[in-house]
């Protein structure tokens, strides 16, 4: 925007040079450059970084909002994923840092679900979900569950990080229009939203052999529920459909319309005091470049990128 703003200044500058025939006019004063923010070297550095889910190069990037940088990014092609597995990962559609940000869990439509050291970029874990995977979640013990929309299930994984992505033990779990997954620690319960119903299950807690046991059935406004989660600081998880944007409490139960930006709204995050709400809103299909704050505002843009979550 400021390269843009001095460029017309210039422009308005020598139209009155030329239109008064004077050649006694004061030089144009060119404003000093417009310096950026330095951009972290590692993102351990980085203060407000974000981890997105993007599918035209079909990476996993972590970027730092001051600067626009990416500082790190993984692409299962560079990676120890096998090549007859590469296409697992095609169209990222969730990625979360875990384990104290030291790793991040990601899933794509194209099935595959994964765990990735950062320090390394090595894949630790990875296996096949299928079903046009779209969620993925921890589980307490390191086991990991994800959310598939075709097919209509929820799948469990041992994480086992010296067998895989062969011989996996896996668990499939009904749910109609499977889009999101979260563990809720202090309630010990999973919740996913499922169309018009938000639905609680109690996990099994068996390392070797995960399952889980549907607990609650809440009706919910609306349809095609779509992203679920923990709101920072709170005892409520964020809830998208394809009108609205809602805070779900967990204890009372209870739905509210939230302060942000409502229509078509595929993905929700917020942080402590001082980090905005950022939501993620298709301009094209499913996808977008840039990141937006609860009232709209452009957070991070990146020209050419297909932002999913």
């Amino acid at each position: 925007m400021m390269k843009k703003l001095l460029y017309l200044m210039a422009g308005a500058s020598l139209l009155a040079m030329a239109c008064s025939g004077k050649s006694n006019v004061n030089p144009v004063v060119t404003p000093p450059p417009v310096t950026r923010p330095d951009t972290p070297a590692t993102v351990a550095a980085c203060s407000k970084c974000i981890v997105v889910a993007e599918q035209s190069q079909n990476r996993i990037v972590i970027a730092d909002v001051a600067s626009g940088a990416v500082i790190w990014e993984w692409k299962p092609e560079s990676s120890n994923v096998k090549p007859e597995h590469v296409k697992w990962f095609s169209n990222p559609s969730d990625a979360k840092a875990v384990y104290s940000n030291q790793y991040v869990l990601t899933c794509a439509s194209g099935g595959g679900v994964a765990l990735i050291r950062i320090a390394d970029r090595k894949t630790v874990f990875y296996a096949y979900a299928g079903g046009n995977t779209h969620s993925i979640e921890l589980l307490p013990d390191g086991n990991i569950v994800s959310a598939s929309s075709t097919n209509n299930y929820l799948m469990l994984f041992k994480t086992d990080t010296l067998h895989f992505p062969e011989g996996v033990y896996t668990k499939k779990v009904p749910i109609d229009f499977g889009h999101n997954v979260v563990w809720d620690a202090a309630q010990k319960r999973l919740w996913s939203a499922s169309m018009a119903t938000m639905k609680s299950y109690r996990y099994n807690f068996n390392c070797s052999a995960p399952d889980l046991a549907l607990d609650t059935t809440i009706s919910i406004p609306g349809t095609a529920a779509h992203d679920l989660f923990p709101v920072y600081g709170e005892k409520n998880l964020w809830l998208t459909n394809t009108t609205h944007v809602y805070k779900f409490d967990v204890t009372s139960r209870q739905l509210t319309e939230a302060n942000v930006l409502q229509a078509n709204i595929k993905s929700v995050s917020s942080g402590p005091a001082g980090y905005p709400v950022i939501i993620i809103r298709p301009k094209v299909s499913w996808w977008t470049d840039e990141v937006l704050d609860a009232k709209g505002n452009s957070v991070f843009f990146q020209k050419g990128w297909k932002i999913y979550k």
